[in-house]
């Protein structure tokens, strides 16, 4: 990909910024239509069988990515359930949610911390810059998802995002 994820962390927050070669509304629907969702969300080598999505403030995005991949090792046939919970949402400019790790039922995982996200997208120069602010209780909270690594996941998502943005125009 030529176009690289900007990553920067300052305490309890992480900001994430890329530009897509996709207009602003299309990129905001890929965030906010199962139909997109279910075509580029999650890592290399995950799909989404589940994903059930309420996008209004106050409803439910309660998804399932499974691991696909046989080369992913012990990964392979892992399932790894989220649940956001939407608080406001701007058309084409702004969606505001807490995410959770949760199970299959949407209970929300007590061993995982939560994330309080602010997506923006911003038209630049006929593309779109997306701006994903993602805040936690605690530095040590962020600490635990990096380490999970997180960064790689949200890496090779955002390259399926722009290939499916590449398909969806």
């Amino acid at each position: 990909m030529t176009n690289k994820m900007l990553s920067k962390v300052e305490g309890n927050v992480l900001t994430l910024e890329r530009v897509f070669n996709a207009p602003r509304e299309l990129v905001f629907q890929a965030f906010s239509e199962a139909e997109h969702l279910k075509q580029w969300w999650g890592p290399s080598g995950w799909s989404i069988p589940v994903c059930n999505v309420d996008f209004r403030p106050g409803g439910i995005w309660h998804y399932c990515m499974k691991c696909e991949d046989k080369a992913q090792g012990d990964f392979y046939g892992m399932e790894s359930w989220g649940k956001a919970i939407y608080k406001a949402i701007a058309t084409n400019e702004q969606i505001e949610y807490t995410d959770y790790f949760s199970d299959s039922e949407g209970n929300v995982s007590a061993d995982m911390p939560s994330t309080d996200v602010i997506l923006q997208f911003v038209e630049f120069e006929g593309k779109t810059k997306l701006i994903n602010q993602a805040t936690y209780a605690s530095v040590e909270a962020l600490q635990q998802v990096l380490d999970m690594g997180m960064e790689q996941g949200i890496t090779e998502t955002w390259d399926r995002l722009e290939v499916h943005l590449q398909s969806a125009q």
